[in-house]
């Protein structure tokens, strides 16, 4: 552990975990002057009271960036148009909300003269990868303190332990003290009871932004979202910005029972991981765009960018955001979503999402060659030869393997 250093930018939430770092940095680091950073990705009254947290606890000042609008414009959209889902499954909020706040950190240590930068992810998590590989990307130099890897303390429970000594409020208790990340695309719920696969979780204790499928209103709502270019950009005919668009889905969503999650993942350390998410909006948003990429993308592009889909989700999941693969694929998507143009109806029904109905001004669907009933644009003789020549790989192999197996 260098004692040298003298200036550390910490990473904060108020969490439990940054909570403890800044007096074990000032007990650690005598001396050394702790700045305390929060990205606002959108996790609302979190930030309520921060500062006063902050300093009394041994910060000098304390940052509160509002990253919100950045985040969905340039994190969460360019995912949203990949179709990206980690393992199918997980729609990545927490995952391509570290890169942003990094990234954030990095420019005020910079600015402040920092001699290293802090953070309280675990030696078990993802979220360790996540910051350093961005801080790696922009402060290559920069010296980087992970308490959770060489500090004595080996649970939560200790954790509140050393809060309780060192005078640091906490807003829990061992009863309650499930690990969450919460921003303004999702919620996720771990440990506990949790952490048994076995154990069913019980949704009335633990949702926050909506209400389980069984506790969902028995009427359907209808939601209409307009799409440029594979952005998201209204709501039933209304334009609205991104922050204001995700906040309304996720209101819908959550009262309609909309994304919620109990998954199993692969953790990028090795082992495997049990958690709840709820992503109301973005739930919601991902099946509005994959029904208009359905109507305007011809099928090569789309089983081509749907194959592709999964490595951006696996660089985003593993925090290499900032690569120069991740922008390559970011490059293709973008040239995809140019016809991605169009308005997605959607019926909101206790947890199920329904397509109503889509409209593109690019649409690739021909209702004159689809019907079923006559018409005088697609000749169906032509079908013969198609499958011939289609089929002929097929047709010559069983061929010869019926001559050897006779000329045996």
């Amino acid at each position: 552990m260098k004692k040298d250093i003298k200036k550390i930018v910490l990473a904060y939430s108020g969490g439990l975990d940054t909570s403890i770092i800044i007096p074990w940095l000032k007990d650690n680091y005598p001396g050394c002057e702790v700045i305390a950073v929060c990205g606002d990705v959108g996790q609302g009254k979190e930030t309520d009271g921060l500062e006063e947290k902050a300093i009394k606890t041994g910060a000098s000042k304390l940052y509160i960036e509002d990253l919100r609008k950045e985040f969905i414009e340039d994190y969460i959209y360019p995912t949203l148009k990949a179709g990206a889902k980690y393992e199918n499954s997980y729609l990545l909020g927490t995952s391509f909300a570290r890169p942003i706040i990094a990234k954030r950190i990095v420019e005020i240590a910079k600015a402040e003269g920092a001699d290293a930068i802090a953070h309280g992810c675990t030696g078990k998590g993802n979220d360790q990868v996540r910051f350093e590989l961005t801080i790696k990307a922009f402060a290559p130099e920069m010296e980087i303190i992970a308490p959770w890897r060489i500090w004595d303390i080996k649970s939560r429970d200790e954790e509140i332990d050393y809060a309780i000594e060192k005078n640091v409020p906490i807003a829990l208790t061992r009863e309650t003290n499930y690990s969450k990340d919460k921003n303004i695309w999702h919620l996720s719920h771990e440990g506990l009871d949790l952490e048994n696969p076995a154990n069913e979780p019980d949704y009335d204790k633990i949702l926050e932004l909506g209400v389980s499928p069984e506790k969902a209103p028995d009427k359907a709502t209808y939601v209409t979202i307009g799409f440029e270019a594979g952005v998201p950009v209204s709501l039933d005919g209304k334009k609205l910005g991104a922050v204001e668009l995700v906040s309304e889905l996720n209101r819908l969503g959550g009262e309609n029972g909309i994304g919620i999650i109990d998954i199993v993942e692969n953790r990028l350390v090795g082992m495997k991981s049990r958690g709840v998410y709820e992503t109301p909006g973005g739930t919601i948003l991902y099946a509005a765009h994959e029904a208009l990429e359905n109507l305007t993308l011809d099928r090569d592009t789309m089983h081509t960018k749907q194959m592709l889909s999964g490595k951006f989700a696996d660089l985003v999941y593993f925090g290499q955001w900032f690569t120069p693969c991740r922008e390559a694929l970011s490059a293709f998507v973008d040239k995809t979503q140019e016809t991605v143009t169009g308005d997605v109806k959607l019926k909101l029904y206790k947890g199920n999402i329904i397509t109503a109905s889509v409209t593109s001004p690019y649409s690739l669907y021909d209702e004159e060659v689809a019907t079923f009933d006559e018409d005088e644009v697609y000749n169906q003789a032509d079908a013969d030869g198609f499958i011939n020549l289609f089929g002929l790989p097929i047709k010559i192999k069983a061929t010869l393997d019926a001559r050897r197996e006779n000329n045996k």
